[in-house]
């Protein structure tokens, strides 16, 4: 199938939006996720619910927040990585109640979570965080990433402990949507992927822009994104327009 872009396909929304939820990504928090949708939120007058993860209960936290939001009106859903897959998700069981998604940094395809870079990362975090503690896997994670993840990060990893491994655990167990469950996705879906993301590889937001039947993909690079996470959401939000 060929893939599917900005240039191919308008996103045409069936019905308008009330409401915004943004759901964040593996081991992050409503701050990023408000900062990456908000402003462009604001700009369409939209109300945003930036959610945030409660580690003891993840999915089931995200999707009950969606469910609450759906019951105010039509819902954009929106979401960053595990955020983005559980949009998609609801979205698919939801249609009557979602007027769009935008899927930021998808992750993975499918259930064979063996060689996914985001559970593995996930994974060994969550043995870290439980054999050396919050603060040496903070100190490492900070020399190790780019200095607007690492503040990002050491927020929301401070503000989840000490229940943080439960829910790293959690993400890296999740089952990522395969293809047959993309296409059952029947409202729009703008696709933001950064190019340069071995964590979340461009290959798996080409391979959901394949599989969605209404998508559109579009491409960043981290430096963008570390820069102004409201591009995300400028990008999404325009997507729709």
């Amino acid at each position: 199938m060929a893939l599917k872009s900005p240039e191919t396909i308008r996103l045409k929304p069936p019905r308008p939006a009330r409401v915004a939820v943004a759901l964040p990504g593996t081991g992050s928090d409503a701050d990023f996720a408000r900062r990456a949708f908000g402003p462009a939120a604001a700009a369409s007058g939209l109300e945003l619910i930036a959610v945030e993860p409660d580690p003891r209960g993840l999915i089931a936290g995200y999707r009950a927040a969606l469910d609450a939001a759906a019951e105010r009106g039509q819902v954009l859903a929106t979401g960053i990585s595990l955020g983005a897959a559980i949009a998609v998700e609801w979205a698919a069981e939801n249609p009557e109640k979602v007027m769009g998604v935008i899927a930021a940094l998808p992750a993975w395809t499918g259930p064979d979570i063996a060689e996914c870079p985001a559970a593995q990362s996930a994974a060994y975090t969550a043995e870290r965080l439980g054999s050396d503690g919050l603060e040496p896997v903070v100190e490492r994670m900070r020399t190790s990433s780019p200095a607007w993840l690492a503040d990002a990060l050491t927020q929301s990893w401070r503000a989840q402990w000490p229940l943080l491994p439960h829910a790293l655990r959690e993400a890296a167990s999740y089952r990522w949507p395969d293809v047959e469950q993309l296409a059952t996705v029947t409202v729009p879906v703008a696709l933001v992927a950064a190019i340069d993301d071995p964590v979340h590889p461009l290959a798996v937001a080409e391979q959901w822009a394949s599989a969605i039947p209404r998508a559109a993909l579009y491409r960043i690079t981290l430096d963008e994104l570390g820069a102004d996470p409201a591009i995300l959401g400028r990008i999404g939000f325009a997507a729709f327009g």
